[in-house]
């Protein structure tokens, strides 16, 4: 073999290497969530008089889904007196009148709620919700994106466990509202378990930190505060928050049992714009915290914990080097009868994608579903992630350059049942050149299956398959959206401009 060859093979197994330590965690993440599963957090004590709780309501150009927020929030089983809510709107569409009216009709039935309405937007989601501190009344504040629909008992399920004084913030588990929707929705339902199910429950059972995920949670005021209340200097600060707080001394808690269920991006482009906002917000965090974490007189394992956890979107941007080099190494090892070399890379790949699906596998049965639910999207879900990672690398290498973006929106449309047409398309993701990138590694990989196919190395066939499937589907969607919307808008604008001439 030539020096550049060796080069190659090299290159290739470090970056497999490091892709099964990630992976691997993953073993872990489940082990301490079966050792510690059966532990579950339970109130020091219960109020003999009820708190007074303020609900923070984030909106930004909402108006699909406003009205069901805030109806929901209002009908909260909590004592009318004790509960404040605000409607923090950024808006500058038609979602502010609609809050408005929805305002004021809750206000005429008893309820103490505000809408809170900025022009400038100044820090984003961060800089309403500590806009909105400075006016609330209440001792503990809880908080709702705009996609959810918190259930009735939620304030009283969770206010209870702040009658532990060190106890700063309770996060509960997000359901998920229009789960059948498509395979879409479905793969991202699996996604969002694991990481609920599996990863928050493991990290802060065994006394490791976990983090506030920006709604349906509920914070101490004094801990907000305490911790250097919300900054917009990341695009998680959520995340970010948490980490202070618990670098502060302050104890979380998670309750799997509680539920509040959302609404899940129903399109490709607006789920890209999800994880790419949760994927360089987690970067920068780590970037801004971690030097702290680890100085901090801290355990091992809650500096490890913290470690993986900040740093687990580096695994991204290993993917796109890991892709182009699998077919040459392939072509360079079967050229030179390294067949028996070839069985090596399995171990590795056990490590970096078996523990994935295992992962995922078990979240689902935690929730009880059935072992065919839990199979017949797996392969899906694992070509969606390969596929993502063209979209989390350049949000990882946006975050490692400094490179400064504005809090991006999810679209919501209020879908819930399978085949529901998105009809209302006032909103729509943005669209970019990165699916062409992604369609062009699908047809590198085409190229790599077509060699294998020739030279009979089967084993190395369902890997090129899942990688061409991945990126092959996330490209091909995000560019119909893009076309789909842009004939749209196209149309729009034509019968516009015919009621003008008209």
């Amino acid at each position: 073999m030539s020096p550049l060859e060796i080069s190659v093979v090299i290159a290739y197994v470090a970056v497999l290497l490091v892709l099964s330590v990630y992976g691997s965690h993953r073993y872990y993440m489940a082990y301490l969530y079966y050792r510690h599963k059966f532990r579950l957090p339970t109130p020091r004590a219960r109020f003999g008089e009820l708190p007074r709780v303020t609900v923070q309501l984030p909106v930004f150009n909402e108006m699909y889904v406003v009205n069901r927020l805030i109806g929901a929030v209002c009908a909260l089983d909590y004592p009318r007196h004790l509960l404040e809510v605000q409607v923090l709107d950024d808006s500058t569409d038609e979602t502010c009148d609609i809050a408005r009216a929805c305002v004021d009709r809750w206000r005429e039935q008893g309820v103490d709620i505000s809408y809170v309405h900025r022009t400038d937007r100044a820090g984003f989601k961060a800089g309403a919700l500590e806009h909105g501190l400075r006016l609330a009344k209440g001792e503990f504040v809880a908080v709702f994106d705009a996609d959810f629909v918190p259930e009735p008992d939620f304030l009283r399920r969770t206010v209870h466990f702040f009658t532990d004084p060190k106890v700063g913030m309770v996060q509960v588990r997000w359901e998920h509202l229009n789960r059948e929707y498509s395979a879409l929705t479905q793969c991202q339902g699996i996604l969002l378990d694991g990481h609920f199910v599996i990863e928050h429950t493991a990290r802060n059972r065994s006394g490791a930190f976990f983090n506030f995920n920006g709604t349906a949670g509920i914070w101490r005021r004094e801990t907000i505060r305490g911790a250097g209340g919300w900054q917009h200097d990341t695009l998680t600060e959520d995340l970010d928050l948490s980490y202070r707080a618990q670098l502060a001394g302050w104890k979380f808690v998670f309750l799997p049992q509680v539920t509040a269920p959302a609404e899940i991006p129903v399109e490709m482009n607006a789920f890209k714009s999800q994880q790419h906002r949760w994927a360089k917000g987690s970067i920068q965090t780590a970037l801004k915290l971690l030097p702290r974490i680890f100085a901090a007189p801290l355990p091992y394992h809650v500096k490890r914990e913290a470690f993986f956890h900040l740093t687990a979107n580096f695994a991204y941007l290993l993917m796109i080097p890991l892709a182009l080099l699998m077919p040459i190494t392939i072509m360079v090892r079967v050229g030179h009868g390294w067949y028996e070399v070839l069985l090596l890379d399995i171990p590795f790949f056990a490590a970096a994608t078996a523990s994935v699906c295992s992962f995922y596998f078990a979240s689902q049965r935690e929730i009880g579903m059935t072992v065919w639910q839990r199979l017949r999207y797996m392969p899906f879900l694992m070509a969606l992630g390969i596929g993502l990672s063209v979209n989390n690398s350049r949000a990882v290498v946006e975050a490692l350059l400094h490179h400064q973006s504005g809090f991006t929106r999810t679209p919501k449309h209020g879908v819930k049942g399978a085949g529901e047409r998105v009809t209302r398309k006032r909103y729509r993701a943005t669209a970019t050149l990165q699916p062409l990138v992604e369609l062009a590694l699908a047809a590198y990989m085409t190229y790599g299956i077509l060699f294998v196919l020739d030279r009979q190395v089967w084993y190395a066939l369902p890997f090129l398959l899942l990688f061409q499937a991945g990126f092959g589907y996330v490209g091909l969607m995000s560019v119909w959206e893009g076309l789909r919307d842009g004939w749209s808008r196209l149309r729009f604008t034509a019968a516009a401009q015919a009621d003008v001439d008209a």
